[in-house]
């Protein structure tokens, strides 16, 4: 490879490993969040930091794709180099570019399908998602390691004008992709994001991802005879629809924020959870198992840390924007607890248990 060709491919690198390592971090936030181990915990304030920091999670995976191709296309015609293999090492360099590139394609071709929903294959995106993200990062480290004199020989000299110009074609192109996605996430794009996959289209101005009917709880939802279950140390309080809406009411700007990337701020209005839980017999500060209507499915069942049920702005919400909420926002009520993944925000509520 010539050394103006070294300095191409080491600047779109270094971007790329930026992108990428921001995309890591803030994955290995989401899933922290989503299964905390022991050791990690998670604030409810301030309200909006994993609006962020999951927005900038796919906005950073988005970026890298154009990267990630402008990369590949400047190191091509090594690929066709004579003899295949010239030494050992030479052999696990070339391995380690393979795993590499299979390991990155795979994280934003199935993460770019997973913020559109769309799953066409048979494994728990999640899971394989998150296991590839470890060797997509630890391929970076060694193949940055490997090629560190090469970036260091290279990057501060600047390339031709031929070369400039393809540099300058890679930044408007990832520049591009950011903002015609991040609408979904930055409300002030929004206007010129076309390809944002999110918007205040839905029922009562904001986004379904699940609807009742394909949880398959529009009956029970419904149901007159239903009643929320509150257990505690001192016992078990069940409460109508009519009792939770007798009791003082807390309205609060929340934002709810998706794995997907999209985020939407609305007005809830419900009963603060450290007041139910006072009211039912329990402390606020004690963390609570969440249980919905809805049996199917990983997110029928979610736990509430003690930092959420202590904070006066996780809600057992009632209502959406000034309405009763709609049954695909969670009728007759949903938690909706700040700082919080939108596949924790538990829809139609029918149980809590403190433990």
């Amino acid at each position: 490879m010539s050394t103006t060709s070294e300095r191409v491919t080491s600047r779109i690198g270094l971007a790329l490993a930026v992108t990428f390592t921001l995309c890591f971090v803030t994955g290995l936030i989401s899933h922290l969040i989503q299964h905390p181990p022991s050791w990690f915990g998670w604030p409810s304030r301030p309200v909006w930091l994993y609006r962020v920091t999951q927005g900038t999670h796919v906005i950073s995976g988005i970026a890298s794709i154009p990267l990630l191709l402008a990369k590949l296309w400047s190191v091509y015609p090594k690929l066709f180099e004579r003899p295949v293999i010239r030494s050992l090492p030479h052999a696990l360099e070339r391995l380690s570019i393979l795993v590499l590139s299979a390991a990155a394609f795979f994280e934003l071709v199935t993460g770019l399908f997973n913020v559109a929903q769309n799953y066409p294959w048979n494994f728990y995106f999640p899971q394989l998602h998150y296991a590839v993200a470890w060797v997509a990062i630890g391929s970076i480290l060694v193949h940055v390691a490997v090629k560190l004199p090469i970036v260091r020989r290279s990057v501060p000299q600047a390339p031709e004008p031929s070369r400039r110009a393809f540099l300058r074609t890679t930044w408007l192109a990832a520049g591009v992709a950011v903002v015609a996605t991040a609408g979904a996430t930055v409300p002030l794009l929004r206007g010129v994001s076309g390809l944002s996959w999110r918007s205040d289209k839905g029922p009562q101005g904001l986004p379904v991802n699940r609807t009742a009917e394909a949880a398959g709880v529009l009956e029970t939802a419904k149901d007159p005879n239903w009643r929320l279950s509150v257990v505690t140390p001192k016992g078990t309080k069940t409460f109508s629809l009519e009792e939770l809406r007798a009791l003082p009411r807390v309205s609060a700007e929340l934002p709810i924020a998706c794995v997907e990337g999209w985020s939407q701020s609305a007005r809830w209005s419900g009963v603060s959870l450290p007041e139910l839980l006072r009211h039912a017999g329990g402390a606020p500060g004690t963390p609570v198992r969440v249980f919905s209507l809805e049996k199917a499915g990983p997110y029928g069942i979610s736990d509430l840390p003690g930092e959420h049920t202590a904070d006066e702005l996780t809600l057992l919400a009632l209502e959406l924007n000034g309405e009763v909420l709609d049954a695909d926002h969670g009728f007759p009520c949903r938690i909706i607890a700040p700082n919080r993944p939108g596949v924790l925000q538990t829809k139609w509520v029918t149980r809590l248990e403190t433990l």
